[in-house]
């Protein structure tokens, strides 16, 4: 369009606006910004050249609403947040650009409640505040939208060993609607990062400790939460955590440092996140607490913007950790506020999320001082507005809330949870057949300090107020088995401590039982004398059951009544007396709101177990690191070569990387490979046969695994490239396809490229990561 052509509809639009009356006058002068034809880019240049130096540094915070600063009690909070709003709460602060976890920590009625005052804080920031932003609302759904009511689903390893993408893309499908239908527009701590040190109590929210397994889970749930359309009234921003990754800290610590090679980094953490942003388009990181080499994350401009947004092309937000730029002082790379606000702007950080002075008078007085240039500041706020436009609050910042109390925590998402727990389940033991259990059973005890507790069964990050019911173990046994059959239950002990000791009552109902369940594990973080055993912030030494817990269990076992173990836990427990005992061994993990109903379901028949372990399960914690993707040196000296074990301790895991029992059997064959011979950019299909010979319908996961035999670098024993969920019938046999791409054969070599070097490659196919049935080989050769 030339200028002239410009001018004349500018002029002829006026002549109308007078013609037709005062209401199209206004519009005509109606800001760019708020024009939604215009371009994005437009809008946004428009409305930044408006802003003050206040109302930027506002737009940089999205407290959290625990924060002391907003209010000591909800009432006060809910004023504060209000305050906050309006740009009435700190001096040099204007309007809040948004809020972290609001509904979570005072609005704790319900969907109907949430969507209200949301709609109400919309309105205060869109009629009265000088320029009329939008808010940004952002909640954990670590495994569900983390709001009274919100579904909850399983947790970290418990949707890992489902190995059913389509259930985990249904799953944060569900999770993204529950939250935009209450006025949320990001998810956060959708925790992608491959698992590498049980012990941190943190990973209890991850998946698995494979790389490729992270990068699929990363990929199907960021195509679940944000869909193809943002402004839709299903979808979110998802935020991955912790990028680039905590899980392999310093003695297992929380915040420890991340003591890696750039190798490491490159071909073990970063592969989800290649996958999950520049694969499947993720717009939002939260950056992790550690130091990697000797840089605080929150201060690494090369993490935060040279490979994030660089080579990565990330075109989101990055947020903080909470408090995570006072990492900056306790680090020492800081002396005060101002100086860590400075170097978190420059790195890449673009929302606090706490109420810390160094992204609000500090950052104000750096920028006047000329410490900061004030374009770097235009910079995240460009990119916190971008976001804005993209969820389309300009036009609608409320929500309905009718629909909002119809969508969360529907009978559809009840079922969801329901499945997802029945999937990730694992059977580990089952000697004798001992289960599936009658439901006709003349009697049974339960017993143990888990089998009647909500809130360890549900993990962490769920709402500090559960409005609906959760289905514990001792109710979901009751339910199922038949009505003469006499439950009793005893807790036991207490998950830590000494001081609750029922052992000997347990053993006396265990005595006139046909049958013992005993329900361990860890407690859940959070709890109200702060003993917690698992989940962030509780880290932990050892992998053993704490407290009186394996006395209990020996008890039981030694009344001689067949015994079953239930473990429900955040991270794999080294049970080795258990495993060597025990007949039975259930793995629940964390399953949710409806955990208990699954595990009775598992237990009696009504299911056939097929969760399968997504990480390995250790002996003990001195063989740590303990991941089946190991490299060479460590199979040849403890096995295949050297032969020679610790001399404590048997140098084999007590369960691999993919093992997991089901009620039926699987057998395995035909084998094809094709083609045999291939060039470095070329790609090999492979396909087996999986039949189901027993007389029982069940779910076999076929893995596909990848060894490059021969390299310029050393590469692991073998890397997961494949696997594939399968439900056959009795008698079924079903051929399942893989794709090998010259993506999942390449190495990063001597000079950290990925390159795909010629040689022969093994295939490996079968059950677990050790029970390999089928293997085969094909060559890569230059052309």
């Amino acid at each position: 369009m030339t200028t002239r052509t410009l001018v004349r509809r500018v002029v002829l639009c006026a002549g109308i606006a007078c013609l037709c009356g005062s209401s199209l006058a206004e519009a005509a002068t109606a800001p760019l910004y708020l024009d939604p034809s215009q371009p994005t880019e437009v809008r946004i240049d428009d409305l930044l050249s408006r802003m003050t130096l206040a109302e930027k540094i506002g737009q940089i915070n999205m407290p959290c609403v625990y924060e002391g600063r907003l209010g000591r009690d909800v009432p006060g909070k809910t004023e504060g947040c209000k305050k906050f709003t309006l740009g009435q709460s700190e001096p040099g602060v204007g309007p809040g650009g948004g809020f972290f976890t609001l509904a979570n920590t005072i609005l704790l009625e319900g969907p109907g409640q949430q969507a209200k005052f949301f709609n109400e804080l919309q309105q205060l920031a869109m009629k009265q505040t000088r320029l009329g932003v939008p808010l940004l609302q952002t909640e954990e759904g670590t495994h569900g939208m983390m709001c009274s009511l919100g579904t909850i689903f399983p947790e970290g390893l418990g949707l890992g060993s489902m190995w059913n993408l389509d259930l985990v893309r249904d799953i944060y499908g569900a999770a993204a609607k529950e939250a935009r239908a209450v006025g949320i527009h990001e998810l956060c701590t959708l925790v992608v990062e491959p698992i590498r040190d049980p012990r941190l109590g943190r990973n209890q929210e991850a998946f698995s400790e494979d790389p490729f397994f992270c990068g699929r889970m990363a990929e199907t749930m960021v195509g679940a939460i944000q869909g193809h359309d943002l402004k839709s009234p299903e979808h979110v921003v998802s935020v991955l955590c912790h990028y680039p990754g905590q899980s392999q800290p310093v003695s297992g610590l929380e915040r420890g440092a991340m003591e890696i090679s750039e190798r490491t980094l490159r071909s073990v953490f970063l592969v989800p996140w290649m996958a999950g942003i520049k694969k499947a388009g993720a717009l939002g990181v939260m950056a992790t607490y550690p130091a990697i080499d000797g840089v605080p994350t929150h201060a690494s401009e090369w993490i935060l913007t040279k490979i994030l947004r660089e080579e990565m092309g990330f075109d989101g937000l990055v947020l903080s950790e909470g408090g995570g730029i006072g990492t900056l002082l306790y680090e020492g790379l800081a002396r005060n506020d101002q100086e860590a606000g400075a170097l978190a702007l420059k790195a890449g950080v673009d929302v606090g999320i706490s109420y810390e002075s160094a992204y609000m008078q500090a950052m104000a007085k750096s920028i006047e001082q000329g410490l900061v240039p004030e374009s770097l500041l235009d910079r995240t706020v460009r990119r916190i507005l971008k976001t804005k436009f993209r969820l389309g609050l300009f036009e609608n910042p409320s929500v309905d809330v009718t629909r909002a109390q119809r969508v969360v925590h529907n009978e559809e998402h009840q079922k969801l949870a329901l499945q997802a727990a029945r999937e990730g389940i694992v059977l580990l033991k089952n000697k004798g057949n001992l289960l599936p259990l009658s439901k006709d059973v003349d009697s049974i005890a339960v017993i143990g300090p888990n089998a009647d507790h909500a809130k360890n069964q549900m993990g962490d990050y769920v709402s500090h107020t559960v409005l609906q019911h959760v289905v514990t173990i001792l109710e979901g046994i009751k339910a199922t088995v038949s009505p003469q059959t006499k439950v009793e239950y005893v807790k036991g002990c207490a998950v830590v401590g000494t001081g609750h000791n029922e052992i000997a009552k347990a053993q006396e109902a265990a005595k006139r039982a046909k049958v013992a369940i005993v329900v361990v594990g860890e407690n859940e973080w959070g709890s109200p004398n702060k003993t917690g055993t698992d989940g962030e912030g509780y880290d932990v030494a050892t992998l053993e059951l704490t407290g009186l817990q394996l006395d209990l269990v020996q008890a039981v076992y030694e009344t001689g009544t067949p015994t079953v173990v239930v473990l429900v836990n955040g991270r794999p427990l080294a049970v080795r007396w258990v495993v060597e005992n025990v007949p039975a061994l259930v793995e629940a993990w964390l399953p949710g709101e409806k955990g208990g109903q699954a595990v009775a379901e598992i237990l009696f028949g009504d299911c056939n177990p097929s969760g399968r372990l997504s990480i390995t399960v250790p002996r003990h914690a001195g063989q740590l690191p303990v991941y089946y993707n190991c490299k060479p040196s460590k199979t040849y000296w403890l096995g295949q070569g050297w032969g020679k074990p610790y001399a404590d301790l048997e140098s084999a895991p007590l369960y691999e990387f993919g093992y997991g029992l089901s009620y039926t059997e699987f057998e395995y064959g035909n084998l094809k490979i094709d083609p045999a011979t291939t060039g470095t950019g070329g790609t090999v299909r492979v396909s087996a046969e999986v039949k189901n010979k027993g007389n029982r319908p069940g779910a076999e996961v076929v893995h596909l695994y990848l060894h490059d035999v021969i390299g310029t670098v050393v590469t692991p024993v073998k890397e997961l490239r494949g696997f594939e969920k399968v439900q056959l019938d009795p008698g079924q046999t079903k051929t399942v396809r893989f794709t090998v791409t010259p993506e999942q054969m390449a190495l990063l070599n001597r000079h950290l490229e990925w390159v795909v070097e010629p040689g022969i490659f093994e295939i490996l196919v079968g059950h677990s990561s050790k029970d390999i049935r089928l293997k085969g080989t094909f060559e890569v050769v230059s052309r």
